[in-house]
This record gives C-alpha cells, structure tokens and sequence, in this order.
C-alpha cells in the first residue's frame, strides 16, 4: 500500500483521493508488482481512499521518514558517482516547515524539521517537532543518524544554539555556516560592528529575471580567538552578505546579512561561501515552494494521525527522486508520467515482478 502511495505521488497525486485514482489506473500487472495480492479468481484491486487513509494515519512517521531517507541518500550517493565529477563539499540545509492544512480545532498545525542536500535536492532526514520554537530540540536527533564527517550544515539562527553547535563539530566532524538575525542580538551586534567597511568586496554575483533585477556581494573576515571572537564555538570566518533587489516600477531595496562559520579561509573561498548561503535561501524554492505549489501541500486538509506527516514524506521522496534523475520543472515532469502509473516503477527503481498469484 504504501508502494501504491509513492508511486501516485511520484504520478503528481496531491491527496488521499488521487492516490486511490492512481491505482484505479494501473494494470492489475502494475498492482502485482507491487505486492497487491489477487482475488482467488485473480482480479486486483487497489485499495480504496478510505483504507489509504488509515493506513497513511497509523503508519510510523519515524520509520517512513528514516526509509525515504536513507532510499534518496542512497540515490544521491549513486548519481554524484555516476556523474563523475565529485563534489568539493557536501551541503546540507536545515530548516523547518509547517503542514498549515493539518490544524483543527484547539489542534495546532504540525510542524517539520529536515535535512535538505544543496545543488540535488533531496531530503536526507525529517523529523515532526510539534511547533517552530521546538525545533532546537530536535536539531541532534534530526542529524544524528547522518554521516556529516566533512560535510557543512547550513542553517539559520534558530538553530544557533551553542551545545548543538559544539556537538556538529566535536561529534560529527562536520562544519556549519550560520545565518545570523537580530533574534541573536549579541551575536548580531558583534558581527554588524566589525570593520565592514575597510574590507574590500571579494565576491560579487548579479541576476536579472521574474522582473527584478538583484546582485549580492560578499565580504569575510577573519575572526581572533585571542580578541574576545564572536559568542559562536569554531567560529572561523565572520561574513557579511550586501544584497540590493530592484523589482520593475519599484524603488532599489538594500539588506546585509551576516553569518558566521567554523570553515577556515583556505577551506572555502568567498564564492563558496556565497553558494552554500544562496543555496540554504534556495531550499523555499527547490523543496518547499513545489510541495506547496506542485503538490498542494498548504491547501491538504489531512490531519488525521500521522497522515500529514506520510503525505510529506511521500511528497519528499517524489521531488528528490525527480530531482536526482535530473528534472528541472517538477510539476511538467509529474504532468507527463500522470497518464503511464507504469513509468513510476522505472523512476523508482522497482524491479520486482511476481507472478500473477500475487504475494
């Protein structure tokens, strides 16, 4: 049933009623291969919404998630090989997202913490915390199960806490780089008051489209333990992002951002810094934008049990599969396989082809 699900899901189905019209489609061969047993006079069908529906509410968030996981961190692996050109430094982001449909009543809406690759997007881990200000407790056991030996995490300043922060790179022998707002009022100050303006720009990118034109710029600098630093453990290299975004008909706005990272200068260069930061604000659009838009997942009213929570999984395991087989526009790739639910098994790898008794 739940190969049913992610296969409908990878097909561009958006609710509990499509993922049951999806195995309406298929073949009964389609449904053998993937485990639904036959009727003794050898017709199958796929389960009705209804029975989705409980399933989807009774399944182990946690083990679904850790499944997904790791079957994308895998594929990931795979296709970075494959490609043949080896990644510098892996790039993971964290960062939250809220199921705003699953609210009812005096029930508040269920809020998700993951673990997105930069560049292919795939999401490694997932965890549910309940609400955005619990995120910060669930920052160790969301990373605990990755290997981030080398690798830097991206994330913003709700995750600046000091004891997380020690345990990335003490126990996990990865780096960070930290985007730092004034909910980090000590932190921030610190950075907006150094020497900004007698260092020069060393890294600048422009883009011009969606009818603005934008260009950011980028300074580091580097940060001495002996003189007092910044109130980051590791912090290596204070930064400092200037953009300016002109939209059409629109005055010229202008923002600096800081961050601060445990990488040192000979470790990653101003342009990859830039990139790791531009890819962390990428995660809205390359994830989270396409489960909202593609995938309708504001508009889902599901709230039942852990429903949302596998609708989301199921949601992750659609875009990162597209995604590491190379799709750039999600909802035109889910539009041409919607009609063929056998291409979903070619797009998943699924081979398995038991005989027409079923399993």
């Amino acid at each position: 049933m739940l190969l049913v699900c992610a296969c409908a899901v990878v097909s561009g189905a958006r609710s509990i009623d499509e993922l049951a019209e999806w195995g309406v489609h298929a073949s009964s061969g389609l449904l053998a291969a993937l485990g639904i047993r036959g009727h003794p006079l050898r017709w199958r069908r796929c389960p009705s919404a209804a029975t989705i529906g409980r399933a989807l509410g009774a399944v182990d968030g946690d083990a679904l998630d850790r499944a997904v996981g790791a079957y994308l961190a895998d594929r990931h692996r795979r296709a970075v090989e494959s490609a043949g050109t080896s990644e510098s430094r892996r790039v993971i982001a964290v960062d939250g997202k809220a199921l705003r449909g699953s609210a009812r009543g005096d029930t508040a809406r269920r809020h998700l913490l993951s673990a997105v690759t930069h560049g292919r997007v795939a999401t490694l881990a997932q965890v549910e915390v309940g609400a955005k200000t619990n995120e910060t407790r669930h920052f160790k056991p969301l990373l605990a199960p990755l290997d981030l030996a080398g690798v830097t995490v991206t994330f913003d300043a709700l995750h600046s806490v000091k004891a997380n922060i020690s345990w990335l790179v003490e126990t996990k022998k990865a780096h960070y780089i930290a985007v730092i707002k004034t909910n980090q009022p000590i932190a921030h100050s610190q950075l907006a008051a150094l020497p900004w303006r007698d260092i020069a720009v060393q890294h600048t990118r422009s883009e011009t489209g969606h009818g603005r034109r934008e260009s950011r710029s980028i300074k580091t600098c580097a940060i001495a333990d002996e003189l007092g630093g910044i109130a980051f453990p590791y912090a290596r290299l204070a930064i400092r992002v200037h953009r300016r975004r002109k939209e059409t008909g629109r005055r010229e706005s202008r923002e600096s951002v800081y961050a601060v990272t445990s990488l040192d200068a000979h470790q990653a260069g101003p342009a990859d810094l830039a990139a790791a930061i531009r890819g962390h604000w990428g995660v809205e659009n390359s994830s989270h934008h396409i489960r909202d838009v593609t995938f309708a997942e504001d508009a889902s009213t599901v709230h039942t049990g852990t429903a949302p929570r596998a609708m989301a999984a199921f949601r992750n395991l659609a875009i990162g599969t597209l995604k590491i087989l190379g799709a750039d526009n999600i909802a035109k790739t889910t539009r041409a396989i919607r009609n063929k639910p056998e291409q979903a098994l070619r797009i998943l790898g699924i081979t398995n082809n038991p005989d027409t008794q079923g399993t």
